[in-house]
This record gives C-alpha cells, sequence and structure tokens, in this order.
C-alpha cells in the first residue's frame, strides 16, 4: 500500500502544492497551460487518480467504459487504421456495451495532448479498451494501474494486459498460398501498411510463411509501403510500375490500398487479373464493389469490438483472474481480382451484408 501514488507525490515532482493539483485535476480552465500540462503528465505517468474518480472505480458505479483509438484526421497519425475499421469496431462495442447497460466513451487521441485525454477518460469510467498506436506503451501500463485495460489489436507480447486480436498472420498466409497453388503465380510481393503496425507485421509474416511452404525465396521486407490508405496504395502501386518489371501479383496489406492500386492500373490500361492479380484485406463493404470485385481476407471487424468490451466486462466484475489473449478467425473471401470467379458462400454473403448495417 505505501507504493501507491498520491497527490503529495504529484505535487512534490511538479513542484507545486497539492491545492494547484486538486484545481488542476478538477477544473480544465485553472492555472496556466504549461502548469496543467505538467500536473497532468505527472499524474499519468505515476499513475496517480484523484480520490473522486477513485471512490467511483472502486464502487463500479460509473456505468461507462471507454474505447481510445488514435485520431485518424491527423497528419501521419492514425494511418495504422482506416476510418472504415475502425467505425466497426465501434459499432460492435457499443453493441454488447448498450446490451449490458453500459455507455461507451469514445476518444481519438491525437498526437499531441493524447495523454492528457486518456487520463481523463480513464478517471471517468470502469475500464479501458485501447486500441493499437493510440498510446506509447508506458502510457498504456501507467493508465492500466489506474482502471482495467483491454488492448485493442496490439503488438503480441504483453501478458500482463488482457488483448483481443485478429488472426492476421493465418489469414495473409492463406490468401498468399491461393495464389501460389490455385494460379501458380511466380513473382509475388506485399505492400505493407505503416512502419511499427502490429497488424502489418503479423501480415507480412504470414505472406513470407507461405512463400516459405512453396520454397520461394523471402524478402527482407515488403516491395512497398502504403500506409493502410486508398492514397498510400495508389503512390505504392506507382513505384512499382516504376521500377521495370512489375509483379505479376500484389498481396495488399488492407482492402484500402488495394483498390486504390487498382485506380492507378486501370488508368494505366492494365488488366486486373490479366496482368496483375490484386488482393487486399479486411473485406471492407466496397470490397465488393470494385471492378473487378476484390479478393481479399475477412477479418471481424465488429466482433473484434464486441469481445473486447465483452473482455473488459468480464475483467471489471473480477479483477484477479487470469489474463487473456484472444485471436478471432479470418476467412478467406475468393473474388475476380485474383482471377478466380466469386465463389462466396451463402453465409459470407449474409455476413458482408450484416457488416454494412
Amino acid at each position: 500500500m505505501g507504493d501507491r501514488p498520491t497527490i503529495y507525490a504529484v505535487a512534490a515532482r511538479c513542484g507545486v502544492s497539492t491545492t494547484t493539483v486538486s484545481r488542476v485535476m478538477q477544473d480544465e480552465t485553472f492555472g496556466s497551460e504549461r502548469t496543467r500540462q505538467r500536473v497532468l503528465a505527472t499524474a499519468l505517468e505515476l499513475g496517480w487518480v484523484p480520490n473522486g474518480a477513485a471512490r467511483g472505480l472502486a464502487s463500479r458505479r460509473a456505468g461507462i467504459v471507454g474505447l481510445l483509438f488514435p485520431d485518424l484526421g491527423e497528419p501521419d497519425v492514425g494511418q495504422e487504421e482506416s476510418p472504415l475499421y475502425v467505425d466497426q469496431v465501434i459499432r460492435g462495442a457499443e453493441r454488447v456495451a448498450t446490451h449490458a447497460g453500459q455507455a461507451v466513451l469514445i476518444a481519438a487521441l491525437k498526437a499531441s495532448g493524447g495523454k492528457n485525454l486518456a487520463y481523463s477518460v480513464a478517471s471517468k469510467v470502469d475500464g479501458l479498451v485501447i486500441m493499437s498506436r493510440s498510446l506509447a506503451d508506458k502510457d498504456v501500463a501507467a493508465i492500466a494501474r489506474m482502471v482495467p485495460v483491454v488492448l485493442l489489436a496490439h503488438r503480441p507480447g504483453r501478458r500482463s494486459l488482457d488483448h483481443v486480436a485478429v488472426d492476421n498472420r493465418t489469414g495473409a498466409r492463406d490468401i498468399t498460398a491461393h495464389l501460389l497453388a490455385a494460379h501458380g503465380y511466380e513473382n509475388i510481393v506485399f505492400v505493407g501498411g505503416p512502419e511499427g503496425s502490429p497488424d502489418s507485421s503479423e501480415r507480412f509474416a504470414g505472406f513470407c510463411e507461405a512463400l516459405a511452404q512453396a520454397g520461394r525465396t523471402l524478402p527482407l521486407h515488403p516491395a512497398a509501403e502504403g500506409g493502410f490508405t486508398e492514397l498510400g496504395g495508389r503512390t505504392a502501386m506507382e513505384r512499382l510500375l516504376a521500377g521495370g518489371r512489375p509483379p505479376r501479383a500484389i498481396v495488399f496489406g488492407n482492402d484500402e490500398m488495394a483498390i486504390g492500386a487498382m485506380s492507378v492500373l486501370r488508368t494505366a490500361g492494365i488488366n486486373v487479373p490479366g496482368d496483375i492479380a490484386i488482393t487486399g484485406f479486411d473485406n471492407i463493404s466496397v470490397s465488393r464493389h470494385v471492378t473487378p470485385p476484390l479478393t481479399t481476407v475477412r477479418q471481424p471487424m465488429r466482433e473484434l469490438g464486441e469481445a473486447a468490451i465483452e473482455l473488459l466486462l468480464a475483467r471489471i466484475r473480477q479483477p484477479d483472474a487470469t489474463r487473456k489473449t484472444l485471436y478471432l478467425s479470418t476467412e478467406l473471401i475468393l473474388r475476380e481480382s485474383c482471377g478466380c470467379v466469386s465463389s462466396l458462400s451463402a453465409t459470407s454473403e449474409r455476413e458482408e451484408l450484416r457488416d454494412d448495417r
């Protein structure tokens, strides 16, 4: 108990009075911006929660859970996830929370000031779901000392916290193996998302596993990076075309990059899949409406949000239960962009229609 952070520790670290710390935590307009930022950052670093918030957390009476994700509107920030992906995750989270009688406090964290907003949200909720690349690891750890936390799509390995993710590696391995075995394509490359993205890294690893199983030479890194955006996909495709002999097939790390690349190929008069086969990942709704329809991997985006909230509510009820890591399965969706005739099952079609709603 002696190691628990206190208001006195925050005040001493900042060189201010405990009254100043208390006023800063209660009044967003109190004090200078410099003082406010110093107090908020120190409180977050030490994992100190104001007494009123702590009492609410201890009694579990807030009836609110939080969801934090990177601000998708900032340049070079939030490219880890597309707005379409985040929308589906939020819908799933809201569905489970509402059914459980909980409200959801949703916050997009900017690169600047994101830690302070995260701390503010943490002081108002019973627990948090934190999406990958929303906060630095040290800040996630600090918040996890304040409230129960479930990580969503973070890099595997943090065993001290509950974690929900998609089996990205298997999905990428399956789609690459299909290009190799069903179509016999020789020159296949991978276009990844942002550097440091856990999802992109796992999908590239699955791509390499399929190549290894087929006895192919393994690349040291993706052929290009497209930032998980449509614009990034267009740029990556332009670079691949400018590099000389273009690949016969391209495994894109997500659908938006693949769709951007297809627009470049269409403008250049290059046939998909006759000249270059294209695949994506995610199975966003527009993927089946482009020409040709996009072969992809369905990841259960809405189910991710549902599972994360379910795991968080279970953690709130039983704080000392064994930590869990859940990996949700993917599904290969074959359409025409890889050279197949569309073969969606009736079940998959119903799931796609549901995801549109």
